[in-house]
């Protein structure tokens, strides 16, 4: 499992000429570190007195950050693994009629699937970023640009996950759902990018002020 790896482990597999891990991988990895920055903020929230009128708000916060940190990690591996699906399907037989049919079915099947998952890394992104809005404006002032960088890297790794549907869909030949998830992730895009913007714009005042 690439999560069980160190750092440099999973750096230098990602360096490696093995195409995966890749950029689908990245994604999932970068949501994960803005929604662990996303708790990081709460956690230097909670129990200061300084900040009790918002204690039970950062405690609702910490914990849908946490189950999103969680599913977010899961799809590092999980992104790899449909990635690795589409390449043994590549891999099937292809002497006969019935085989070649088999090996397109299988094709088509594990790249939908490859594509799903990057589609939920954008989804995840999109439920992210409202928690980084509120311990951008509610949290410890003193992690405010722990919280810029959450919005940053929440806002990298959709736009990195889009990539990665784009390119999936471009090999589906079903047609509704290439439509479909073509307006999905236009749409996801356009929303993360406003209200990461928004975030960042609130950062960088605060910062300006206390500067």
């Amino acid at each position: 499992m690439l999560t069980s790896k160190t750092v440099n482990e999973f750096i230098n597999e990602l360096a490696s000429s093995s195409p995966a891990p890749g950029g689908g991988s990245v994604a999932s990895l970068a949501g994960a570190l803005g929604a662990a920055l996303t708790s990081m903020v709460c956690n230097l929230t909670i129990g200061k007195k300084k900040y009790a009128g918002v204690q039970a708000e950062m405690e609702s916060v910490v914990k849908q950050s946490e189950k999103l940190r969680s599913s977010l990690t899961a799809l590092i591996d999980e992104d790899t693994n449909a990635f690795n699906a589409v390449m043994n399907s590549f891999a099937m037989p292809k002497e006969t009629e019935v085989q070649k049919n088999e090996r397109t079915a299988a094709i088509q099947h594990a790249t939908k699937n490859a594509t799903l998952v990057p589609l939920r890394v954008m989804q995840f992104c999109e439920q992210t970023l409202p928690l980084v809005r509120l311990v951008a404006e509610k949290g410890n002032v003193n992690s405010i640009s722990d919280a810029g960088v959450a919005a940053l890297m929440v806002h990298a790794a959709c736009m990195s996950a889009k990539l990665n549907v784009q390119i999936n869909l471009a090999s589906l030949h079903n047609a509704e759902f290439v439509r479909d998830t073509g307006t999905q992730i236009k749409e996801i895009g356009e929303r993360v990018e406003r209200e990461s913007q928004n975030i960042l714009r609130h950062v960088n005042t605060s910062l300006n002020t206390h500067s």
